[in-house]
């Protein structure tokens, strides 16, 4: 292809005594006229490639027209979320299926099934740029605050509104990113998270040093009280929960990302007015999870990883808090990873993943003793488990699975009944005769890798075999202990019901199995989590399902450097590849965006030993010349304040001057949207091409 000109620099850092070439750094500044140029070149030659898609798949089902209605019906029910109960009152999240944005819906009444809009994004911007980020509803549901963002940003800012009439009655406050909100009983404060004023901070650490703040409603927030987090990490994000009595404030920190959290707790009735509590630690210093809460009951839970590396749930006097005075609730289960717990009147309700597939059980709420089972609808995920905060016999809690749409579910603990409580509010589209198989590949050092595999029914033979090999996507994360769970998606469907075969690979890394599976892709051992999508990949050829010229790779984010990992190590295995979002210049990535508070994850390029480990897979310095690489489509975003487009940027140009072959290395670029939530249309949209150049590079169309 005739490739867009890209200036390369000579140039080569001293970095620890390593030499490192950096020939494209010019395209780190997406400012400058150079950038733009280059930039605007590789969106008229990606234009130039979707007009030779169209006339390669002309008026099938794979083409634009077509593509997008099947998305959109595929789609078209909507999403309906588990309630969260106020008295009388219900709050919860709904899309309707031709809805851009989900809206926060609340019902007055347990006999009013439809509700009221409290948000609404496209009302707030009818041009769909803004997300809502989060919303939570005072103890008494009076109030609701809540946080926006715009352009893609995910930069929140924070307003309350009056339920009851639906007026602002405070906000707007900004610097509230990844905010959470505990309201104090009477709604009269509230606890929450925002960063220092950015006049207060030099240059570089303007996106860290939050602290956690008091806010009196209707208050200048300039005014708030600072509550927490001074003299602490600057990467530190700040949890804070009050418990229903409104006597204790209990503050959680994790430095960044890293797999590990400090907690504290203060008596909020021993706080004299206008002073900040005193808080005791529960847990401070140890390399483990921690998350704490005071039930109803007036006990302190703590779910934690100390000493369990799949978790278990501890119980302790919020007055002796610390590690010493924890007694053992819910023991670790060997192979189950423990997700969330329910107390209700009678029972203790647990949701545990067992090999990415959830199961809920039923515990005696003094001893943990287990005492039932509740059979789910399906091998599938289900979401948090959701009780009135004033007790009862319910528990409310999301299922979804590869072939269903998330649906809220009911249990009573009374009569052990499983009930349907909640489906979206849209038309389910008529689904392909699909089939989920499981699979096991064997990695480079012998660790077992499991796999959900999604095939149509007639593609298989009675054993559930592949009859012949097919164009098959291979999709992974592997990062942050995120599980990829069962889950239902339009993507998914739409290319399995085309003759596709779509793979979904439970990485080391993740979360599937644990802390320990997923430091044992985190770090030095990065590479165990490219050796498992290898063997996975290599499995799936092996076994008849594809072969390399029809097998695609897809990720983002953390996704995408695992993709750009498999193309630059393995390219011989793909014959496409989508790289969404990605992180792929491992050495200057804590640079950029958010970049610093991932050094735990994937080390500190500062450190000589750890550059090591940053360069010994970094994408874009492991490209060679004259390899044929597969073809390509990176998919950036100019609003994503997480991963900086220029990852993409330089590792495209980089693969475009050096590439021996003949498939295509191309730049798909969307202004007005970032790294997380978008409308519906834009969603569907970008799906549509991704699938499209998947399905003719692998042979699905065309």
């Amino acid at each position: 292809m005739d490739y867009p000109s890209a200036r390369r620099l000579d140039l080569i850092d001293d970095l620890h005594g390593r030499p490192v070439p950096d020939p494209y750094r010019w395209l780190e500044d997406a400012a400058a006229a150079e950038t733009e140029a280059w930039s605007a070149a590789q969106d008229g030659l990606y234009a130039e490639h979707r007009e030779r898609l169209a006339a390669t798949l002309g008026d099938g089902p794979l083409s634009t027209g077509p593509l997008t209605a099947r998305l959109s019906a595929l789609m078209a029910a909507g999403f309906v979320g588990t309630p969260a109960w106020r008295g009388q009152r219900r709050f919860f999240g709904r899309r309707a299926g031709d809805q851009e944005h989900a809206v926060v819906v609340v019902a007055d009444s347990p006999d009013d099934a439809e509700g009221r809009v409290l948000v609404d994004p496209i009302a707030l911007d009818p041009a769909g740029t803004t997300t809502l980020d989060a919303w939570q509803p005072s103890k008494e549901g009076h109030l609701l605050a809540y946080q926006v963002s715009h352009g893609g940003t995910e930069e929140s800012v924070l307003h309350v509104l009056d339920v009851a009439t639906g007026e602002l009655v405070d906000g707007p406050i900004d610097r509230a990113r990844y905010s959470p909100v505990a309201w104090e009983p009477g709604g009269e404060a509230f606890f929450y998270v925002r960063r220092l004023a950015p006049d207060l901070l030099p240059e570089g650490e303007k996106q860290y040093h939050r602290r956690v703040w008091r806010h009196v409603v209707g208050t200048d927030p300039a005014t708030d009280l600072e509550v927490f987090g001074d003299g602490l990490d600057l990467t530190n994000y700040y949890g804070v929960s009050v418990s229903l009595d409104g006597r204790w404030l209990i503050v959680s920190a994790s430095a960044g990302t890293a797999p590990r959290a400090d907690v504290w707790i203060a008596d909020l009735h021993a706080t004299g007015p206008g002073a900040p509590p005193e808080f005791r630690e529960i847990a401070v210093g140890h390399d483990a999870e921690i998350g704490a809460w005071v039930g109803r009951d007036g006990r302190l839970y703590v779910h934690t990883t100390l000493d369990a590396d799949r978790g278990r749930l501890m119980v302790a006097d919020p007055e002796q808090p610390s590690v010493p005075h924890w007694t053992t609730l819910l023991p670790e289960d060997p192979e189950a990873v423990l997700e969330d717990v329910a107390l209700t009147d009678d029972v203790l309700l647990v949701s545990r993943r067992r090999h990415a597939v959830s199961e809920l059980s039923v515990h005696d709420l003094t001893t943990g003793a287990r005492t039932g089972e509740v059979a789910l609808p399906g091998l599938g995920s289900i979401g948090g488990l959701v009780t009135r905060p004033e007790g009862g016999h319910e528990v409310w809690f999301g299922y979804t699975d590869h072939t269903t749409v998330s649906t809220v579910h009911r249990y009573d603990t009374t009569s052990g009944a499983l009930t349907v409580w909640a489906t979206p509010p849209g038309t389910l589209a008529g689904l392909p005769d699909v089939r989920v198989r499981r699979v096991i590949a064997t990695s480079a050092d012998g660790t077992p890798v499991r796999a959900f595999v999604v095939a149509r029914a007639d593609a298989l033979d009675e054993q559930g075999r592949p009859l012949r090999p097919a164009p098959a996507v291979l999709y992974g994360y592997g990062g942050f202990q995120i599980s990829l769970d069962p889950a239902y998606s339009a993507t998914t469907l739409a290319w399995v019901e085309a003759g596709g075969v779509y793979v979904v690979a439970n990485l080391r890394g993740g979360g599937e199995e644990g802390e320990a599976w997923h430091r044992d892709g985190r770090r030095e051992r990065k590479q165990h989590v490219f050796e498992d999508f290898q063997a996975v990949a290599e499995l799936l050829i092996a076994d008849g399902w594809t072969t390399p010229a029809q097998l695609a790779c897809w990720g983002g984010s953390n996704g995408g450097l695992l993709v750009g990992a498999a193309l630059t190590r393995h390219p011989e295995t793909f014959a496409a590849v989508i790289c969404s979002a990605p992180l792929l210049d491992m050495v200057r990535y804590q640079r950029f965006g958010l970049g610093v508070t991932w050094t735990d994850e994937y080390g500190d390029a500062d450190d000589p030993e750890q550059l090591d480990w940053l360069l010994g897979y970094s994408p874009y310095h492991h490209v060679h010349e004259g390899t044929a690489y597969p073809a390509t489509l990176f998919t950036i975003f100019d609003g994503d304040t997480r991963v900086d487009p220029l990852h993409a940027r330089k590792l495209a140009a980089e693969l475009q001057a050096r590439t021996g072959g003949d498939a295509p290395i191309l730049v798909r670029r969307e202004k007005g949207v970032g790294h997380g939530g978008r409308a519906l249309s834009r969603t569907v949209a970008l799906s549509v091409e991704q699938l499209q150049f998947v399905a003719v590079h692998t042979g699905l169309a065309g």
